[in-house]
């Protein structure tokens, strides 16, 4: 395989990048993939654009498959530009090696290796091995990672990728001192919060979220406000509800919690085993976790997630001493605050629970990676710098 920067490509090949970001833009069409990564292809002949696709959830063809659908005849000898390494397996679907070889296409390009070990460069052997020239273009590694980041942390890390949603008021307060909370972000803002949910394997909470506010988290599809083309496409992704995670020590939830009476699967972590005297609902599932201090460890947690249920992308909505702690682990890969236009007071509730800062050398850093405005909100994305 060759591998080659942009400012490598030469006069007859210098459009290759124009494809290859077409194709990872294609990859980011699908909310949610799990535990199979986002990708996108497109088919190229005599500098046109004969095919598309991307994978549109787990199960479904992908995205190899989908652009030769749509390509027909006209894939013959041309180009085919992935996002990722096309896989050489068989699972739910048959190995895009074999399709792209089959369709007799004259090149590959792809943006970057799969981690899986099933793949991890045997897709591009297998590519080789048929005549097929096969390229990477270095310089979109990044991005292709970026549209898909659970599936390579889950399958280079061994957890999955963590993101935490915050929200706030001006003054960096997220309820009032009697707990009123709603609603402090706007009704857009809260459309995108269920993007994020449906875009994630498991939503993990709180014990003392679910007995102050006996929250849903569950993904409405009505609230997502997607337009009719794209909630048809995305279908069969958005007919399954994330799991519900629930971090609860010392085994507190209530039968009657709505997280509880809700369609998908809820998961409640506890440091005590079991209790073998509760009938839980078919849908409730107790573990046992291993233990930090007097609490669930969180990284046992995220291990759990991404070994026994394969979750590649997590959502933490909980209150300031759950995401303050998963902060201070050093586990949250990114942070997404909303921030509405009011002022609450001094005497409201904290954002989160840092305490113990007392010079700014010792702040906690974050890089802004995204800043737009929603509706009256901002919304920030941050990483840990």
């Amino acid at each position: 395989m060759k591998k080659i920067r942009n400012d490598e490509l030469e006069p007859a090949i210098i459009d290759w990048p124009v494809y290859m970001r077409r194709a990872i833009d294609l990859a980011g069409n699908a909310i949610n993939t799990s535990p199979n990564p986002r990708v996108g292809c497109v088919l190229v002949k005599n500098q046109e654009i004969v095919g598309e696709g991307w994978h549109v959830a787990a199960g479904e063809a992908h995205a190899e498959v989908m652009a030769l659908r749509q390509a027909g005849d006209r894939a013959k000898s041309s180009i085919a530009f992935v996002s990722l390494e096309p896989c050489s397996h068989t699972g739910r679907t048959g190995p895009c090696s074999d399709a792209l070889i089959n369709a007799e296409v004259s090149q590959v390009v792809i943006a970057c290796i799969d981690p899986n070990p099933k793949v991890a460069g045997k897709g591009i052997e297998k590519l080789i091995a048929a005549g097929i020239h096969v390229t990477q273009l270095t310089d979109f590694d990044s991005l292709a990672r970026a549209v898909t980041p659970g599936y390579f942390k889950r399958r280079e890390q061994g957890i999955p990728y963590v993101r935490c949603k915050l929200a706030m008021s001006l003054d960096g307060r997220t309820a009032l001192a009697n707990g009123e909370s709603k609603w402090i972000s706007g009704r857009q803002s809260r459309s995108d919060v269920q993007r994020l949910r449906a875009a994630s394997s498991a939503v993990i909470t709180g014990i003392e979220t679910v007995l102050t506010d006996d929250p849903s988290l569950n993904v409405r599809i009505d609230d997502l406000n997607l337009a009719q083309e794209e909630l048809t496409r995305n279908e069969k992704a958005l007919s399954k509800q994330p799991l519900r995670v629930i971090l609860d020590s010392q085994l507190r939830t209530p039968d009657v919690a709505k997280i509880l009476a809700l369609p998908g699967e809820v998961k409640i972590f506890s440091i005590d085993p079991p209790d073998t005297a509760k009938n839980p609902a078919s849908n409730v599932e107790y573990l046992q976790a291993a233990t930090s201090g007097k609490r669930v460890s969180l990284h046992c947690v995220l291990k759990s997630l991404a070994t026994d249920f394969a979750c590649t992308e997590v959502l933490v909505e909980a209150g300031a001493t759950l995401s303050t702690a998963f902060i201070q682990a050093g586990l949250v890969d990114e942070l997404i605050v909303y921030i509405a236009p009011k002022l609450l007071g001094s005497d409201a509730r904290s954002l989160l629970n840092i305490v113990g800062i007392e010079s700014m050398s010792d702040s906690w850093d974050f890089e802004i990676t995204d800043l737009r405005q929603i509706d009256r909100d901002i919304r920030v994305v941050l990483k840990p710098a």
